[in-house]
């Protein structure tokens, strides 16, 4: 399904928004939106902001992940739209706090295209808007200074790393969002399927990450983590680009709705402005598979609220995502955007490269969240050396365990 939504858009540049302009955008009850804080989602937040008649709120924070579903469960629910993405839709539908979205598209959805809903079996869960990838960027002037081109593998990024540390232009020339935690379970996601690892065993929701492919994983991971601020561990996505903007990192996997934010956002460098540069995804140990994951993002309507909350926030999130805003310059170039009107930028390459490589979506099941989140707590302490990586994998497979157990996601 999340290949059928991503590849006919990217590749054949098909607009799967044609949305009805709502005169206005008048609604009539309260909307409450959580979601992340990246400008994409900023512009999208905004957007629904516009519209009058009723308060529309916003909460658009790192924290997210955190919030949404303890805030969601109340009755009424403390917010009546949750932004999401491929991975952070599963926890909600896990616990029931997303309502099926038929009946408001077939109001004010006539002109939608089937490719851009989100649908679990025959129920729409979610309106998509853009899509997202992680990928390389980096510094076009430090790799020619040492004479070297920019990497396509992770093995090629450690030795350009390598040669910058030795030749005293940077001592940590390689960022990540490594913070203990989602980001770091995201790191080693990406990896893990490079070596063409697979993170259940088929056909059940037994876990499959002590393995060969994990170890490796592992390892690779510390030796870059040996190239990065010694404080990687804290360092999310906004924590890294602040790095890569201030200069003192040269070479970094993240996400492409943060392109085009890395020269214009506050305190950039003059030498990052200039010398900024994207590429797609690296691959590693010799495979041709990208050491990444291809993703959505939408937004949801809760199940927790009126029918008249429920109308009124589809209106308003439709209002977030409308086609004109494809007109202004600095909005496109904040996404690879699924809406009628986008046209490709620059900053959209390395999402396009991470298609056209054939990227695997993010795993979409129930349960990945709970082995996602076992990544991000345990396997720190192998990065400070304080345990094997084996042990630490070990430790990621029984915290899932006992965490899908108590989900009733194994017996």
């Amino acid at each position: 399904m999340i290949k059928k939504l991503f590849y006919p858009a990217i590749f054949g540049f098909t607009l799967f928004f044609s949305i009805p302009v709502f005169a206005g955008c008048e609604i009539s009850a309260r909307v409450s939106i959580i979601g992340n804080e990246f400008p994409a989602i900023q512009t999208v937040g905004a957007g629904a902001q516009e519209c009058k008649g009723a308060e529309v709120t916003s909460n658009l924070t790192s924290e997210h992940k955190d919030i949404q579903v303890p805030a969601m469960k109340g009755n009424p629910a403390e917010y009546t739209s949750a932004i999401i993405s491929t991975s952070s839709i599963v926890p909600l539908m896990n616990e029931d706090l997303i309502r099926p979205l038929n009946d408001l598209v077939a109001k004010y959805g006539k002109d939608l295209q089937p490719s851009q809903l989100i649908k679990i079996g025959d129920n729409i869960m979610a309106v998509a808007f853009m899509a997202n990838s992680q990928h390389l960027m980096y510094r076009a002037d430090v790799l020619k200074e040492i004479g070297v081109e920019p990497p396509k593998t992770y093995e090629e990024m450690l030795s350009a790393a390598k040669i910058i540390r030795e030749k005293g232009i940077m001592e940590n020339p390689v960022g990540g969002a490594y913070a203990a935690g989602w980001n770091l379970g995201q790191e080693f996601n990406n990896i893990f399927m490079g070596y063409g690892g697979s993170h259940f065993k088929s056909g059940t929701a037994q876990p499959n990450v002590n393995s060969e492919a994990g170890i490796k994983t592992l390892n690779l991971m510390k030796a870059l983590s040996e190239y990065m601020n010694p404080d990687f561990l804290t360092h999310d996505s906004n924590a890294t680009n602040a790095e890569y903007r201030a200069g003192n990192i040269a070479l970094l996997n993240m996400w492409g709705s943060r392109a085009a934010s890395q020269t214009t956002a506050d305190g950039v460098i003059d030498a990052v402005k200039n010398n900024h540069s994207i590429s797609g995804p690296m691959t590693v140990g010799g495979g041709s598979i990208p050491a990444s994951t291809l993703w959505w993002d939408g937004w949801t309507v809760a199940k927790n609220i009126s029918d008249e909350e429920a109308e009124a926030t589809f209106i308003a999130m439709m209002n977030g995502i409308r086609p004109d805003m494809m007109q202004d310059q600095k909005i496109r170039t904040q996404a690879v955007w699924l809406i009628e009107g986008y046209e490709p930028t620059d900053a959209a390459i390395g999402v396009f490269e991470s298609a056209k490589m054939s990227t695997t979506p993010y795993p979409m099941l129930p349960y990945m969240g709970i082995l996602h989140g076992a990544l991000g707590n345990e396997i720190a302490d192998f990065l400070q050396g304080k345990e094997s990586a084996s042990q630490a994998l070990a430790d990621v497979e029984a915290a899932y365990m006992t965490a899908a157990k108590e989900k009733g996601f194994i017996n």
